[in-house]
């Protein structure tokens, strides 16, 4: 008995500090998507278009991360948008949103898993993919396990990495479009190639749409990792403030870069993924700075921040399902925390999820696997959503109960504007997913239903929630705002 009662004495740790959480953000919105999916993304819309896309969902994110920053800075709690939308909206949507974003990061750590020892595999291509998946699995695991300290160092160091290739990167490819570096003065020639930048027409745009917001996932994570601040009220603003525009300013400068110095037909950009890392854009442009073993360099680097992303996604995985058992909405026994304040029963059953889907992928040819990727692929873009409702609402909430907007830490601009944005193009872009399913004047089913299949188990979690505990709207003046 006396055990249970320090048992449920234990909180989560406030460990971590602003430079961690701006690095676990970065790190969590910098990878493949920059490294790989970027050169896609220029061949399907041309360098224009790939700009115009990434700069809109820019502009939306930071919307979203100036709500979400005012949100976590007055209320630092691990379960983040979840556990506002339980209050401020209605308690069935932070459930929904609670569970769903759970899931998408477990079954992302599967993802990189596998892809962790697809990387390998450049180097050892006779060694067995299984044994780098178990031991990729237990630096995770590990990771998370010896304290939020511990996986805020990591993460710093990662996200260093990836931070450091960028400005390289973009330091060799401007000094390579001015004549400095290599053999000839490139200047604006491909970008303008064809006479415009633009190219492939609204649906290549509409893709690199949907690319563009995938990539700048990730950046939410600083609503988790606000519960373990050590002051969440002047290093959540300071975080959401770095990390905004080093993010924009990293995908539009490499985009400009390489949309500069590769054509846009270059069959190359558009092979570049995990099985072809000899073509990612980052790859071909060091090569033609003349940097030997450009490919094993930028492999060693993608192969961090697979890593990184994986840690990443157990961490706030693992923060979700505590916060969920905290707030009644999962298993109560999944709420133990040990003496460095880990969320072991959570951490646990985060990484058996995991590990469960990756041998899903090895099975029926991965059908199962790419089933569970689909269904996780919408949840960033549910959070998001979730994210610009809170805050609407939260606001609202704020100045109905008689405070002042003196007292928050952090205060977003732009309100209401800025979270009714947000939500309008968050909304067109989860919509405009479905619109490749419908080209040539025929539907595509099997890719309609691999898009959206998401959004209805979301909506299940949802009503049935809903329909159990009769919940609704909460109104303005009955929203917590303190425990």
């Amino acid at each position: 008995m006396q055990m249970q009662k320090e048992d449920d004495k234990r909180q989560l740790v406030r460990g971590l500090k602003a430079r961690h959480m701006t690095m676990i953000s970065l790190g969590g919105s910098i990878g493949t998507g920059l490294f790989l999916a970027s050169g896609g993304a220029i061949q399907s819309a041309g360098p224009g278009g790939a700009l115009l896309a990434y700069a809109a969902i820019g502009f939306m994110v930071y919307f979203l991360m100036t709500s979400l920053g005012e949100m976590a800075a007055y209320m630092p709690v691990a379960g983040s948008f979840s556990t506002y939308a339980g209050r401020f909206v209605d308690p069935a949507l932070g459930f929904a949103l609670g569970w769903n974003y759970w899931f998408n990061w477990a079954i992302t750590i599967a993802a990189e898993i596998s892809a962790a020892s697809i990387i390998v595999s450049y180097w050892l291509p006779d060694t067995s993919p299984l044994l780098w998946s178990a031991l990729f699995l237990g630096v995770m695991v590990l990771i998370n396990y010896l304290s939020v300290r511990a996986y805020g160092e990591s993460e710093f160091w990662f996200s260093s990495i990836k931070v450091i290739t960028v400005i390289v990167f973009i330091a060799v490819g401007v000094l390579m479009i001015i004549g400095i570096i290599g053999s000839q003065r490139v200047g604006l020639g491909h970008f303008n190639e064809g006479g415009t930048p633009f190219h492939g027409g609204f649906m290549g745009l509409l893709g690199v749409f949907m690319a563009a917001g995938f990539s700048f996932q990730g950046t939410e994570l600083i609503g988790i990792t606000a519960g373990e601040s050590e002051d969440a009220a002047k290093n959540v603003p300071k975080a959401v403030k770095q990390i905004f525009w080093r993010i924009l300013l990293f995908y539009v400068l490499a985009i400009f870069v390489i949309g500069c110095l590769i054509s846009y037909q270059d069959p190359a950009l558009l092979q570049a993924d995990i099985n072809h890392i000899t073509v990612s854009p980052f790859t071909i442009v060091f090569e033609k700075a003349g940097f030997a073993f450009a490919a094993s360099v930028m492999n060693a680097i993608i192969l961090t921040s697979v890593l990184s992303a994986g840690s990443s996604g157990m961490y706030a995985s693992t923060r979700m399902l505590w916060s969920l058992a905290e707030e009644g909405k999962a298993p109560g026994w999944l709420k133990y925390l040990n003496k460095r304040g880990v969320p072991l029963a959570s951490l646990a059953v985060t990484a058996a999820i995991g590990m469960l889907a990756f041998f899903a992928s090895l099975f029926g040819s991965g059908v199962v696997y790419t089933w569970l990727l689909n269904a996780s692929g919408m949840c960033g873009f549910l959070a998001w959503l979730g994210i610009s409702i809170s805050h609407y609402r939260f606001r609202r909430a704020f100045l109905a109960q008689g405070r002042s907007l003196e007292q928050l830490p952090y205060r977003a601009r732009w309100f209401p504007f800025g979270p009714i944005v947000a939500f309008v193009i968050c909304l067109f872009v989860i919509v405009g997913q479905s619109m490749t399913a419908f080209q040539n004047g025929q539907v595509d089913w099997y890719g309609l239903l691999a898009a959206y299949i998401g959004l209805p188990l979301f909506l299940i979690v949802y009503v049935l929630y809903k329909w159990k505990h009769r919940t609704s709207l909460i109104p303005l003046g009955a929203c917590r705002f303190e425990d």
